[in-house]
């Protein structure tokens, strides 16, 4: 255009043509529908067929939104969480119209009513494109969500009850199924958790809650369990019952690290297994283990109900014992994920120093583990008063002075006494009777402590479980390492932020799904 300009050629100006509306005759710029914005409003609807009313469900407890089908979404007024909430509810409406822009329009709070105005465009006549505005007023309707119903329901209005139960000396085993129902989320659907003696109490509102919950615990644990119902009231007209039901979980007594001694029914049906073994692990199933020939054997929830048997002496009557010398028989073996060596080592009771001079030489599946100068922890037989029938019933059996069972850093563990953990454990809302005795609170602090120290020793304890950095510890060099050899601990990486705690409980009070 410039080349064209200095060349002094002749240039028209440029000019926008205008056209006549065909309905009211005003000049405007040509379109595709050859009428002028006002004409074409009056004439197209744009908004035809789009909703003006809808409804939300409100929880004004915890000020969440249900999001269909069973979420609830937390939102305030007139936030973006909740302009977004209203947008994806009219999502069917994106169909025909483009919005081109939202916001609210102030109302009173307690009106019950949120009103957006949409700015929308929309093809209206022959190609033209129509912007107008649309106004949609959302009705709020309360209903409380399933946390807050269940956080304000009457905990005696229950209708299923779920007894749990195990008959031994300690709690550990419940310590640890604490850890996997929060992981799991198993009891979420529970109006209130009471400890009861030799076990804890769940009650349900809903019969197919609690039928869940018992499947859980029999995916955990071998179990037996059964179940009853007790009639409340009767309804001859309709013919409706209402019933409380009761369902009775027995868990196996049988616990890790205890020895047993097996019927020889059992050992039959395990290939001769035995008869002196230790339970290194259980799940839903029993893991046996045979310190004397590394032979191990799984013994289901079914197979151990069929014959059931006891323990014939259990952790807590563990005794400590220091390693004088350690002689390998083997190579390290793997049996059911763990590894042994079969060694023998000469040992002898701490409480034995200064009073005699008994040495017991036995065989043991912790050779990998054992030095000498170090201690470990046995069951002594040397000394125990055994009154067991299953072992009366094989005839010349040599029971052994001493069976090995774990490492020991008891000692190690006195000069750490009163520093706290880097990490720790979540809890149930349990209700807890505070009448029993001072003997009772120390004896299940005692077991709970020993829970903390068995996760630590054994990494596999802590498969499905969540443990949480603990803020309030502060670390020490000299707690750090004593003798020359570290405690074992919670490696960093498998502890979950402080910060997950809080998040998780706001998001699982206004979202819970079945």
């Amino acid at each position: 255009m410039s080349d064209l300009a200095a060349s002094g050629m002749f240039l028209p100006s440029q000019t926008v043509g205008s056209v006549l509306c065909c309905i009211c005759g005003v000049s405007m710029p040509p379109n595709p529908a050859n009428m002028c914005v006002r004409c074409l409003r009056s004439r197209v609807d744009i908004t035809e067929g789009l909703p003006r009313h809808a409804s939300l469900v409100y929880c004004p407890e915890c000020r969440s939104y249900l999001q269909p089908p069973r979420t609830w979404i937390r939102a305030d007024l007139e936030s973006k969480e909740l302009l977004t909430f209203c947008l994806r509810r009219l999502k069917p409406l994106t169909r025909h119209v483009r919005i081109v822009n939202a916001e609210f329009v102030w109302t009173e709070p307690h009106s019950k009513r949120i009103k957006l105005r949409l700015r929308v465009q929309r093809e209206a006549l022959n190609g033209a494109i129509l912007e107008q505005s649309h106004l949609i007023e959302f009705t709020q309707h309360d209903n409380l969500c399933d946390s807050c119903s269940r956080f304000q329901a009457n905990p005696d209005q229950w209708v299923a009850a779920v007894q749990l139960r195990q008959h031994v000396s300690h709690r550990r085993t419940f310590f640890h199924l604490e850890q996997l129902i929060l992981r799991h989320g198993a009891a979420a659907r529970t109006l209130r958790i009471k400890e009861a003696d030799r076990g804890v109490d769940f009650f349900f509102g809903n019969r197919s809650h609690a039928i869940k919950f018992v499947d859980f615990i029999s995916s955990s644990v071998p179990v037996q369990s059964r179940s009853d119902k007790q009639l409340v009231s009767h309804d001859p007209k309709s013919n409706t019952y209402n019933y409380k039901h009761t369902f009775s979980v027995e868990i196996c007594p049988i616990c890790r690290e205890d020895l047993i001694c097996l019927p020889p029914k059992v050992a039959n049906t395990l290939g001769n297994l035995g008869p002196l073994v230790l339970c290194t692990k259980v799940s839903n199933s029993i893991v046996l283990l045979d310190p004397f020939t590394l032979r191990s054997a799984y013994l289901d929830a079914k197979q151990y109900w069929g014959s059931p048997f006891k323990a014939l002496l259990s952790s807590r009557q563990l005794v400590e014992y220091i390693i004088l010398d350690v002689e390998m028989e083997s190579s390290e073996i793997s049996v059911g994920g763990s590894k042994y060596v079969l060694a023998y080592a000469q040992v002898a009771r701490v409480s034995d120093f200064g009073k005699n001079d008994n040495i017991f030489t036995v065989r043991t599946h912790l050779g990998h583990l054992l030095n000498p100068g170090g201690y470990a922890l046995g069951y002594d037989l040397y000394g125990a008063n055994i009154n067991d029938c299953e072992v009366d019933k094989y005839r010349g059996l040599d029971l052994p002075h001493a069976i090995l069972v774990k490492k020991s850093y008891e000692e190690k563990r006195q000069k750490r006494r009163g520093k706290g953990r880097s990490w720790k454990l979540k809890s149930l809302n349990m209700e807890i009777d505070n009448t029993k005795g001072r003997m009772d609170e120390e004896k299940r602090a005692n077991d709970y402590e020993e829970f903390l120290r068995d996760l630590e020793e054994n990494p596999e304890l802590r498969f499905n479980m969540s443990l949480y950095h603990n803020n309030d510890y502060q670390p020490s060099e000299m707690a750090s390492t004593v003798g020359g050899d570290e405690l074992p601990s919670v490696p960093l990486d498998e502890l979950i932020a402080e910060l997950a705690i809080s998040d998780e409980e706001e998001s699982n009070c206004g979202s819970m799904a079945e």
